[in-house]
């Protein structure tokens, strides 16, 4: 009833649905008049439309790509470095510190070392990881065969071993190794699981290599200290203060001067050391000259969420950087428009001025020729969208990382319907503003 209403050829708004339709007839027939024209027009935003996405889509990707590779090594992470042989720790230490920050719920020494090794006749180097037996939990990684080895393996310095997905594959061709033995060093381990696959540079590329108990690759490497220690809290709040409390401790350890600045105090400087890293530096004792002193930071304590979190920020600021350069390329669409339709003006002078005879208003020139621009702007983000998305799978088919992002075509198709419609009101302003005598009169 009310539609009816509406419709009725007396009413208001069936004169107004009239106009419209006929002004919009009218676009579309300017923008078909001139076929090459206009093609050139679209081409402009799709290739503005296009760079966004495109270069926008690489940066997503790149940022995925490294938000992946830090988040295979697990969260809630703490990571202890020494970087000096005089600084390195006792494997010890790792239980100590459970047992003194609070929060921390699990710690393994860790020893990193290369070695020889040998599978029925292949041979070759190999790195190796020696953890404990609370490593799954820490790096939050799972077996995909046979188990991984306990503390009693541990303890006893089992010469037992845990294979990365894409040595299991490679040695054993596909088939499982669990009971197999394999050779390192000269001396043979057991083989007890193989690890669920990471990825290709994912979590230290633990794919590629062995995990066998600390205390034998210790053995291995002929020392007594470990270079680091891996610890996991159990919430991220947790491993903030755990980071402040480790800080703390190794500094009275290391004999840092009571009114030393802490960890978190901004005089202290990181040494360039990314967001989550806190290095532990002691402090000159002239007194006491026989302490050693070096001029790099001898152990980092590193919160691997607070280097997620920058790297994740870093990585959003240089996507948003790549689409503030393309977006230079929607401009100069917008500007195609504007010239394209200002040209349109001069040209169909006499067609404005046949309209404005026949009893068109200003309003509905203006209708017009900002109708004719949103057609080249939709038309032109439409092909701009799908050549975007073409040249991101060109990207993918040469081993880049890339993503589609929504919230880059959202706004590259904003930018370019709004700079499409902006550069036409003057255009359509000039058209609507033209005399319809002197309009006439050049014809």
């Amino acid at each position: 009833m009310v539609m009816n209403k509406l419709f009725k050829q007396d009413s208001p708004w069936m004169a107004f649905f009239i106009r419209f339709w006929f002004t919009a007839k009218m676009a579309a027939n300017g923008v078909l008049s001139n076929t090459l024209r206009s093609a050139l027009t679209i081409l402009g935003v799709a290739i503005g439309v296009a760079s966004v996405v495109g270069l926008m889509g690489i940066g997503e990707g790149a940022r995925q790509n490294v938000m992946e590779q830090f988040e295979s090594l697990g969260t809630n992470v703490i990571a202890i470095q020494a970087h000096d042989e005089s600084y390195e720790f006792f494997p010890d230490k790792s239980y100590e510190l459970v047992d003194r920050v609070q929060g921390l719920d699990k710690a393994t020494p860790v020893v990193n070392t290369d070695t020889s090794m040998r599978w029925r006749r292949t041979s070759g180097e190999v790195f190796v990881v020696g953890v404990n037996e609370q490593f799954p939990k820490i790096r939050d990684h799972e077996m995909v065969a046979g188990d991984f080895f306990s503390e009693l393996h541990v303890e006893q310095r089992s010469s037992v071993a845990v294979l990365g997905h894409n040595l299991a594959i490679n040695l054993a061709g596909g088939r499982s190794p669990v009971g197999q033995i394999i050779t390192l060093d000269g001396q043979s381990y057991r083989i007890l699981g193989v690890l669920d696959p990471k990825g290709d540079g994912h979590a230290n590329n633990i794919d590629n290599k062995v995990v066998i108990p600390y205390t034998s690759a210790q053995r291995l490497e002929e020392k007594r200290t470990v270079e680091e220690i891996w610890g996991k809290a159990a919430s991220t709040r947790d491993a903030e203060l755990s980071t402040v409390q480790l800080g703390r401790i190794f500094q009275r350890e290391m004999g840092l001067a009571q009114d030393a600045p802490t960890p978190q105090q901004p005089e202290q400087d990181p040494g360039g050391m990314p967001g989550g890293a806190m290095p532990v530096q002691p402090a000159p004792q002239p007194e006491e000259p026989s302490i050693p002193t070096i001029s790099d930071d001898p152990i980092t304590i590193t919160n691997l969420n607070q280097l997620v979190d920058e790297v994740d920020q870093a990585n959003r600021i240089m996507t948003l950087l790549l689409g503030g350069i393309a977006a230079v390329a929607l401009l100069v669409g917008g500007l195609g428009i504007m010239n394209i339709m200002l040209v349109a003006v001069t040209e169909r002078t006499s067609e404005i001025g046949v309209r404005r005879a026949l009893g068109a208003k200003q309003t509905d020139l203006m209708a017009q020729f900002l109708l004719e621009a949103l057609y080249l702007s939709i038309i032109g983000i439409i092909c701009g969208i799908i050549i975007g998305i073409w040249g991101l799978t060109i990207f993918e088919n040469y081993g880049f990382q890339t993503a589609v992002s929504f919230e880059a075509i959202k706004i590259a198709a904003a930018v370019a319907l709004g700079s499409g419609l902006l550069f036409g009101v003057y255009p359509a302003i000039s058209a609507s503003s033209v005399p319809p005598v002197e309009a006439l009169r050049r014809q």
